[in-house]
């Protein structure tokens, strides 16, 4: 059989388009291998090839590939052009195809959120005709958003599509992502014009045709063909669909019969609310097992001891004892009880019970939980970081820290000694496979409550953090995979004017790449298992991460990697005067240590100087805090003085360079070494700093993500958000959009320089919008923060007039509330916390409490709960109508 393939696509000088497939002569999904098709015209691509129906085992599949000017490969979105050649009775077979641009908003609504529950269709009784016994012609179509009823229809030219006639317009079929029609065009005068349309089966009557022009047929191909009409998406969508959700942690969910946090089990009860008020989705923060010092420390949700592992945190143990255990769980009524109460997670004593709880339940139950079908399978499926992860457990509890450079065996991974050491005949076996045994009733729970929301019609959203903890299981087992003399961490902001240091490592993306990143692609798949959707945390890490070097701690001493450095050369050509040791060495006077440290100067300056220079034992950040750990004669804000003499400097000097390579360090102009340079060489530096870190970076950037992002998104089909914020390059928005990923959209974070505020009508429709995040104050908190920017807020954004009200009120919450639900973007999110704040008799007294995570602060305690439990807030119905009808009147 020939094969001939037509895209419709068009194309710039430099540019060329492949065809790739399951097939010999389209390289059998190699890439390498794809076929070159040949260019026709400004709009049209051709080529064809012999393929053989009896060799071709199983359908051929085939996409689409774009080898632009710059070199890159950009693939189509989708694998969905199916083709059953056995089928095929004609010796030549015509494909007709639309390229699918990943960017294509339409795309969106096959992800599995999309096509699983929110879009899920039933059937659509006596809607299209029986196939034709013969036909010359098929045409594929996409609809994916249709109103109960709508089924899609086409019309046109010619008497086989009845000259345009809408009583007499033909009726698709959907089969997969595809509607299609089959018509015999034998003898019809070409060229062909012809639309899609829409039909209400109920009302039995054509509705309205597609926007755009008239779709064309150019030619009829004479002799035994086929020609199949890959059309891309029909144009009948009227209004952009929209939903809106809840966000909050697992642990901060209250109820009646919790421990003191929340469990996958109150998830249930989440989906009922989120069901009587409308929303569509419920969006949470990580879930994974944390638990690495035992302490308070460990209740940070971004730094877990496995990417893979949930928190045993969020287990229910009664679920887990069922009747036949429940005398295991009765001891704990009072404790439980007790933390219950609490106005805050307890999070050291709620892991510590359920940790000896599950001992107990393990030891009761081990002896028919290993025989266990399901289980089984839980186990095989997952053994790859199952293993590792309940080795890495038991000796972070043998050893008591999870630090493995600190234990005394196994501190680097051995694949041969870990089997070893899992072994069913080992005395210890038990203390391993309590942790199979946690991590599968965490799987059930946690599967059980997304399977809820399913039937609901309600989606679950999880949060995939840009870092893992250097002392990780993953980190553990492969550290190549990392760089761990490295710290990533975020720059300077509004927020935090330091900068963060997040402590982990961050990626060996070379490394990565050998293997098709893989470690990404099983924690995709993973998440898959239990989430629709998915918000990558600091998406902008794939483009370039803020790396700090080991020997600093505050976020201000990183630079941007890859970065392409400054070169003396450039300093010369700009007539700056330039002198090594001035711009890369900390500039001390005694003013400025006067400055810094007022009455003290002496001392400090005795104590960590020699001169003006500081002594070698002090010279980095960790030295200082090492010092300031052992002893306490200087107060906190000398330790934070001599981290700004530290970082007082303009470049940081590119390593091996031999002193001809320099990164900028950010916020240049607020060093002392700066303001001290004469105004010729600040003007100088400004302009070359602004070309730094705003202009020469981004083509390099860009390139980066398109390593990276394309692949890993086709290897998923949840929804991807990304968390877009901070210093974000100029590329960014171009790539998420050009790949279909949603982006981040917050009121207070505006994007565009040069405002104060961001409008949620302002929006991309490809976006959520959300007044607050976890990482920030909540709406009432925030608007007792700075009296003068809540003034230009009420007064620019609610356009209201005078001054501001002190205390946000319920009217002012709900307006801003009611604000973002109007807003073009798909998705708009809310915390909880905002949402009880539009109703005076339900939010709670102190919005300084309502709080989750304070970046500002290095070690936050995240412990934040809800005040009311889930099973009284089901109760109001009052505030619980409100909010569904505010939702519904949006077109949410």
């Amino acid at each position: 059989m020939i094969v001939h393939f037509y895209l419709r696509y068009s194309t710039q000088f430099g540019q060329s388009l492949l065809v790739s497939g399951n097939t010999a002569a389209l390289g059998n999904n190699d890439l390498s291998g794809a076929f070159l098709l040949e260019y026709l015209n400004e709009q049209l691509w051709h080529g064809s090839v012999e393929i053989d129906p009896e060799k071709q085992d199983e359908p051929l599949i085939y996409k689409y590939i774009l080898h632009n000017e710059k070199g890159e490969e950009v693939l189509e979105f989708g694998d969905d052009r199916i083709i059953d050649l056995s089928k095929i009775k004609s010796g030549k077979l015509i494909l007709q195809d639309t390229w699918n641009h990943a960017g294509q908003f339409e795309n969106v609504f096959f992800t599995a959120p999309f096509q699983n529950v929110l879009l899920k269709q039933p059937k659509t009784k006596g809607a299209a005709a029986k196939d034709p016994k013969s036909f010359t012609h098929e045409f594929r179509v996409k609809a994916p958003v249709l109103q109960e009823h709508e089924v899609l229809c086409m019309s046109g030219s010619g008497k086989a599509l009845h000259d345009w006639d809408k009583e007499q317009v033909i009726l698709l079929s959907r089969k997969d992502n595809w509607w299609t029609a089959k018509l015999s065009l034998a003898g019809e005068h070409f060229p062909l014009t012809y639309k899609y349309g829409v039909y209400n089966t109920e009302q039995k009557k054509f509705t309205r045709f597609e926007e755009g022009n008239n779709r064309m047929l150019l030619a009829e191909e004479a002799g035994n063909t086929l020609t199949i009409i890959h059309d891309g998406f029909a144009k009948v969508i009227t209004a952009n669909w929209k939903g809106s959700g809840v966000a909050i942690p697992v642990f901060s969910l209250r109820s009646k019969k919790g421990f003191g946090t929340g469990e996958f089990t109150d998830l249930e009860l989440l989906v009922d609310w989120a069901k009587k008020t409308g929303l569509k989705m419920i969006q949470l923060l990580p879930v994974n097992d944390t638990i690495a010092s035992n302490t308070w420390k460990d209740s940070y949700p971004y730094s877990a001891i496995s990417a893979f592992a949930l928190h045993p945190m969020l287990l229910n143990l009664e679920q887990v004892a069922g009747k036949e255990h429940e005398a295991l769980i009765k001891p704990l009524a009072a404790e439980q009880k007790k933390l219950n109460k609490l106005t805050q997670v307890d999070y050291e004593e709620v892991v510590r019970l359920k940790t000896i709880t599950i001992r107990k339940l393990y030891a009761a139950m081990k002896n028919s939980f290993k025989d266990d079908v399901e289980y089984i399978s839980f186990y095989e499926l997952n053994r790859y970081w199952l293993e590792p992860y309940a080795a890495f457990s038991y000796l972070r509890d043998k050893y008591g820290t999870a630090d493995f450079n600190k234990w005394e065996t196994h501190a680097v991974y051995d694949e041969q000694s870990i089997q070893q050491l899992i072994s069913s005949t080992q005395s210890h076996y038990d203390e391993i496979a309590v942790h199979y045994f946690a991590q599968y009733h965490l799987h059930l729970q946690l599967k059980a409550a997304t399977g809820y929301a399913h039937k609901n019609g309600i989606i679950i959203k999880g949060d995939i953090p840009i870092g893992i903890s250097r002392i990780s299981v993953d980190a553990w087992v492969e550290p190549e995979l990392y760089h761990m003399d490295e710290q990533a961490g975020a720059p300077p902001d509004a927020f935090t004017a330091k900068g963060q240091n997040w402590g982990f490592p961050t990626y060996n993306w070379e490394v990565m790449q050998q293997d098709g990143f893989t470690w990404w692609r099983k924690r995709f798949e993973q998440m898959s298992t239990y989430f629709d959707a998915f918000r990558i945390d600091h998406i902008l890490g794939f483009f370039r991460i803020w790396s700090i070097p080991a020997h600093a701690v505050e976020g201000i001493m990183a630079r941007f990697i890859p970065a392409i450095p400054v070169s003396i050369n450039e300093l010369f050509e700009r007539k700056i005067v330039f002198e090594r040791h001035r711009y890369t060495q900390p500039y001390v006077t005694d003013a400025i240590l006067y400055d810094l440290f007022g009455e003290q100067k002496d001392a400090v300056k005795k104590t960590f100087f020699n001169g003006n220079k500081l002594k070698d034992s002090f010279n980095t950040q960790r030295k200082v805090e090492e010092y300031f750990s052992k002893n306490s004669t200087f107060s906190k804000d000398v330790k934070l003085g001599l981290y700004d003499v530290i970082s007082n400097v303009i470049f940081f000097e590119v390593p091996g360079s031999n002193g001809q390579q320099f990164h900028f360090r950010i916020s240049m102009e607020d060093t002392y070494s700066f303001k001290y340079l004469d105004p010729q060489s600040q003007e100088a530096l400004k302009k070359l700093y602004v070309d730094y870190f705003y202009h020469r970076q981004d083509e390099m950037w860009r390139q980066e993500a398109l390593k990276k992002l394309p692949g890993l998104k086709r290897n998923t089909n949840m929804l991807v958000c990304g968390e877009d914020l901070g210093m974000v390059p100029h590329c960014v928005p171009d790539v998420m959009e050009q790949l279909g990923i949603l982006s981040l959209e917050i009121q207070r974070m505006p994007k565009k320089t040069g405002i104060e505020f961001f409008h949620p009508k302002d929006a991309p429709y490809l976006s959520v919008v959300t007044p607050s995040s976890h990482d920030m104050s909540t709406i009432r908190g925030w608007w007792e923060e700075d009296s003068f920017k809540t003034r230009r807020f009420y007064n620019m954004m609610l356009n209201h007039e005078g001054e501001a009200p002190e205390y946000c009120e319920p009217w002012i919450n709900k307006e801003i509330i009611v604000q973002h639900l109007y807003s073009p973007a798909m998705w708009c999110v809310f915390q909880l916390q905002d949402l009880m704040g539009m109703n005076a008799d339900i939010r709670r007294e102190d919005p300084r409490e309502e709080r989750i995570n304070n970046p500002s602060e290095p070690e936050h305690y995240w412990n934040y709960r809800m005040h009311i439990n889930l099973e009284d807030l089901l109760k109001k119905t009052a505030f619980n109508e409100e909010l569904k009808g505010y939702v519904q009147a949006s077109g949410r």
